[in-house]
């Protein structure tokens, strides 16, 4: 297999702020569209740099969050599980996003009716276990036939804060059974089960969790997060991994950063299996 990571981005050509869905969203904060090009533009750059093949699907005016292709699915070999987004709002994406996997050469289906999933933004592996997050948008049942399909072990964790909406704000596999998260996201018994199933955890701070520093972007024993976490970065290098703090503020306007921005096409799993052993 391929150690090279395959990365989706979209451009922001129609990023704003057109609606709210979450904490972060205010129609009143207007996105400085050249100043978030050049973001993005900084990131993919540095995902190039890194070593990983970035392949883009084309924006589409109306849908501003499409940008953030984590939420498009979950990919797991050639099969991709389609995201059913709870609000009218993101719904849009999905026949885009569809028609692009299938162009190229996945195969993609969809979750029962009435089960709401928004894809790698709720469903990360670190080592062979699916973490999920649910409430405000996922369903604990749908992660839970997610687990099913897929043959692996699937542990619905509830998200308790609403500024941490989706997992990947607050939890970041870095490697088999070792991560990064922020405690405060989760209930007592979340915590409890990451705790127990994750053997090396490093603890985010609240401030610097509300910087989004847990929505990285792991490449080998590289961490691209959003600027503004200094001692998560201390903390990373101290692990053993390079660290690059890229300021991406136009992006958590809408809620989201690095994580968000990227899809593992080579599976969300794949980190996992590349880095076993690595640290």
């Amino acid at each position: 297999m391929s150690r090279v990571p395959r990365i989706l981005m979209c451009p922001p050509t129609y990023f704003g702020i057109e609606y709210e869905i979450n904490p972060w969203m205010n129609r009143q904060v207007v996105a400085n569209n050249d100043l978030a090009r050049q973001q993005w533009d900084t990131l993919h750059a540095k995902l190039i740099e890194l070593g990983a093949t970035i392949e883009l699907m084309e924006p589409i005016k109306g849908l501003p969050d499409i940008v953030f292709t984590a939420n498009a699915g979950l990919v797991y070999g050639d099969l991709v599980l389609a995201s059913r987004f709870r609000h009218g709002v993101r719904q849009g994406e999905t026949p885009h996003f569809n028609t692009w996997f299938q162009a190229n050469g996945f195969r993609v289906e969809t979750l029962p009716e009435k089960m709401f999933f928004e894809g790698a933004g709720d469903a990360l592996f670190c080592g062979e276990i699916l973490f999920a997050g649910y409430r405000s948008r996922s369903d604990a049942k749908g992660a839970m036939w997610i687990g099913d399909r897929l043959g692996v072990e699937a542990l619905p964790l509830e998200l308790v804060d609403p500024r941490f909406y989706h997992i990947d704000t607050c939890f970041c596999p870095l490697a088999k059974s070792e991560a990064l998260y922020f405690p405060g996201a989760f209930d007592d018994y979340g915590r409890a089960v990451i705790s127990a199933r994750i053997g090396k955890l490093i603890a985010v701070e609240a401030d610097e969790a509300a910087h989004f520093c847990c929505n990285a972007v792991v490449v080998g024993k590289n961490v691209i997060l959003n600027d503004g976490a200094p001692k998560l970065a201390a903390n990373l290098e101290s692990a053993g991994y390079k660290v690059y703090s890229l300021p991406l503020s136009e992006f958590m306007k809408a809620g989201g950063s690095a994580k968000c921005l990227t899809l593992r096409l080579d599976g969300e799993d794949a980190l996992a299996r590349l880095n076993q052993g690595a640290s």
